[in-house]
C-alpha cells in the first residue's frame, strides 16, 4: 500500500495504451517506466513494494523477479496472450495471482494470418522486390503462385487463434482444413475441420500454419525432419512464437526449396538482425510480430490486464486467469 492507502501497482512501460493506465488510476498509485528505460534492471530496481505488475512487454516472471518484489507482490498480469515468459507454476505457488489477455487479439492475429497465407502464396515480396530491381518479365508463366482456393490448410494448434483463422478462411472456398493437437476438438467439428496426426498434417498440408503455444513440447518442433514430411508446394506460416521453429531448418527448406514459401510474423531471434539469412531470402514473407498491432486490440488488451489486476486485488476472479 501507498501512503494514500492506495494498492501500488509498477507498469512496466508508459508505451501500453491509456485505457488501461486511466482505469488503474481509479483506485491505485501508478509507477510507471518511461519505455526508453524499461530494461529488466530498471523493472527489477522499481519492483520492491509493489502490489501488482502490469507487464507492458515480455519481462520474465522467474524466481529473482518474485524475490525482488517481496511479499507485498499480489498480482502479475502480462498485456499478451502468449505467457512462455511467466513462470506460472512459481507465481502461483507463492499465492501470487496471474492473468494474460488471451481471446481479444485472436480476431487480429487471424487477420495477420491470412494476410501472411496470401502474401507468402501469391510472392507478394519478391515482387515487389523485382519491381524495385526493375527486372519485370510478365510473361503468362512468371511470379506464378498457389492458390487458396481448393487447398488443404493444416492449423498446428486449434485453440482460439486457429478456430479464428479457419473462420476467416471460409470465404476462399478452401477444399479442407485439417487439424492436430493432442486430441479431437467440439470446434473442429463445428467448423468441419478433420483432426489428423502430425505426420498426416505435414504430409496433406498446402497451407500449414502454425497457432500453438510455447512450451517444452512444442520448442523447436519445426526442424529438418519436419520440414523434409511437407509438400513441396507447401506454405508454411508462423503465427505462434518464433522458438516453435528451428531457424536454420527453416531456412534450408526456404533455400533448398523443400517448401514453396513462408510467411512469418514471428522469429527466432525476434527481431531480427538486418544481415539474417532469412531476410535475404525471396520466397520468406516476414513482418515484425505485428499480430496483434490494431489500435482496438491493443486498447482491450490493456484494459484487460488492468481490470485483471484490480480484480485481483479486490479478491475477484481475475478476467482470464492462468
Amino acid at each position: 500500500m501507498s501512503l494514500s492507502g492506495l494498492p501500488r501497482v509498477l507498469v512496466t512501460s508508459n508505451e501500453t495504451p491509456t485505457t488501461g493506465i486511466d482505469l488503474l488510476r481509479t483506485k491505485c498509485d501508478l509507477t510507471i517506466i518511461p519505455a526508453t528505460v524499461s530494461t529488466r534492471e530498471q523493472v527489477l530496481q522499481a519492483l520492491p513494494g509493489h502490489d501488482a505488475v502490469f507487464l507492458v512487454s515480455h519481462h520474465k516472471v522467474d524466481n529473482e523477479f518474485l524475490d525482488i518484489a517481496g511479499p507485498n507482490l499480489k498480482v502479475v498480469s502480462t498485456m499478451s496472450a502468449g505467457y512462455d515468459h511467466l513462470d506460472v507454476p512459481e507465481i502461483k505457488r507463492r499465492g501470487i495471482k496471474v492473468g494474460h489477455t488471451p481471446m481479444v487479439l485472436s480476431a487480429a492475429v487471424a487477420e495477420i494470418a491470412v494476410l501472411l497465407m496470401l502474401a507468402a502464396a501469391r510472392r507478394a515480396h519478391e515482387g515487389r522486390t523485382m519491381l524495385e530491381q526493375s527486372q519485370l518479365k510478365m510473361g503468362p508463366q512468371w511470379l506464378l503462385g498457389h492458390d487458396l482456393r481448393g487447398s488443404t490448410v493444416g492449423i498446428f494448434g486449434l485453440g482460439n487463434i486457429g478456430q479464428m483463422i479457419v473462420k476467416r478462411l471460409m470465404g476462399f472456398e478452401v477444399g479442407r482444413f485439417i487439424y492436430t493437437g493432442h486430441s479431437r476438438k467440439k470446434a473442429g467439428d463445428e467448423l468441419g475441420a478433420t483432426f489428423v496426426s502430425f505426420d498426416d498434417l505435414l504430409e496433406q498440408s498446402d497451407f500449414l500454419v502454425v497457432a500453438a503455444p510455447l512450451n517444452n513440447e512444442t520448442r523447436g518442433l519445426f526442424n529438418d525432419s519436419v520440414f523434409d514430411k511437407m509438400k513441396k508446394t507447401a506454405i508454411f506460416v508462423n503465427i505462434a512464437r518464433g522458438q516453435i521453429v528451428n531457424t536454420d531448418s527453416l531456412v534450408r527448406a526456404l533455400r533448398n526449396k523443400k517448401i514453396f514459401a513462408a510467411g512469418l510474423d514471428v522469429t527466432d531471434p525476434e527481431p531480427l538482425p538486418p544481415d539474417h539469412e532469412l531476410l535475404k531470402l525471396p520466397n520468406a514473407e516476414i513482418i515484425p510480430h505485428l499480430g496483434s498491432a490494431t489500435i482496438k486490440t491493443r486498447n482491450d488488451m490493456s484494459t484487460i490486464a488492468a481490470q485483471n489486476i484490480l480484480n485481483g486485488l479486490e479478491g475477484k476472479p481475475l478476467v482470464y486467469p492462468l
